[in-house]
């Protein structure tokens, strides 16, 4: 699978944009603040219908314009296919000529693993940046499973509105029980993709880990709700405390992984260093999951990645891509040796919301 072309219209900070890329390797560097990371945003957001930056989509509206229009053309393996997005007043997304209603329409159509600065904070910061992770890479490759965990998630509101009316206005506990039926329904589901792919990953990131550092990096899924009967029983020991709290204490929307590294958990006791090897790991094993599933590799977003590795790790990563269209941004043009199956890359410099291809 690969991008041919992107076309950005109003987004961020380019006012009119078209960007022929090669279908492996491609480098966008240039100072800071010059648009770089716009560029992988907007493959982004055709791949998943919202930005990995900002949760206000109308910033990604150039300043003084009133709509955005953003375009991919991509190749697969048995097709090809464009996304087009535009974003004024609402939000219109197309997928090969036709308006989609639903975002899981659009997943899963331009497969992609993203790579950033800021993912270091899957093991440093809380469960949620840890679910969010699972979420993207699993609601690429199974629409279900985002459907269900849409419907957990405005189940769980409801449960939590009624818990605060029970609060508040004396109404009948029983009444609860229709909502704990239905999310223990629904988390059973999303129990069930989320240890599927876990395990998934777990036998990749082994392997993969121990070629880029003599470390042994193992991870766990933790969970108490795999059993619909587990949660239910759950759900009705803390429902008193849940009334008091006003929200859903216990749940899927709480579980969490953990990674280990030589049986201790790297969040608190691994070094930068070897949380950076994770990180790298946890991505490529997720790339491979992905090329399991679909029998294609996905495209890699690199963003300002080489500043975030050493040398001895830059070259471990990059012997480990395959096959796979990679599109990295940098500060500074960097030179590629040694790359294996023949593989060419494209240099582009980005300078105040223009790209220029070097020939």
């Amino acid at each position: 699978m690969y991008i041919n072309k992107i076309t950005l219209n109003n987004f961020r900070n380019y006012e009119s944009q078209e960007i022929e890329l090669n279908k492996n390797i491609n480098i966008f560097y240039g100072d800071n603040a010059q648009g770089k990371t716009n560029i992988l945003e907007a493959i982004f957001f055709c791949g998943f219908g919202k930005s990995f930056r900002t949760s206000k989509e109308k910033e990604l509206i150039c300043l003084e314009q009133e709509n955005l229009q953003v375009e991919v053309s991509y190749q697969k393996s048995d097709r090809s296919g464009k996304i087009k997005i535009g974003l004024a007043n609402k939000k219109q997304i197309e997928v090969n000529g036709v308006k989609i209603k639903k975002l899981s329409e659009l997943l899963g159509n331009l497969n992609l693993v993203i790579f950033t600065p800021d993912d270091i904070q899957i093991l440093k910061n809380g469960p949620a940046e840890r679910r969010r992770f699972l979420d993207m890479m699993i609601g690429q490759l199974r629409p279900n499973y985002v459907h269900n965990l849409n419907n957990y998630l405005k189940t769980l509101e409801q449960r939590n509105n009624y818990l605060r009316q029970i609060k508040e206005e004396n109404k009948p506990e029983e009444m609860l029980e229709i909502w704990d039926e239905k999310l223990a329904d629904y988390a059973q589901i999303i129990c069930k993709y989320r240890i599927e792919f876990m395990q998934k990953l777990k036998e990749k990131i082994k392997e993969i880990h121990s070629q880029i550092a003599k470390e042994q990096l193992t991870i766990e899924y933790i969970t108490e709700c795999d059993t619909k009967e587990k949660y239910l029983t759950l759900l009705k020991q803390r429902r008193k405390l849940d009334i008091i709290k006003g929200y859903t204490t216990k749940g899927i929307h709480r579980d969490d992984f953990k990674v280990f590294i030589n049986e201790k958990e790297i969040g608190i006791y691994g070094s930068q260093g070897q949380q950076r090897s994770a990180i790298l790991s946890l991505k490529l094993a997720e790339l491979y999951v992905i090329y399991d599933e679909i029998g294609e590799y996905p495209i890699l977003l690199l963003d300002d990645f080489m500043s975030e590795l050493d040398e001895k790790r830059r070259k471990k990563f990059l012997e480990n891509i395959k096959k796979t269209q990679v599109i990295i941004t940098c500060t500074d043009k960097i030179k590629l040796e040694n790359l294996k199956n023949g593989e060419q890359y494209v240099t582009y410099e980005v300078k105040k919301g223009k790209v220029i291809k070097n020939e």
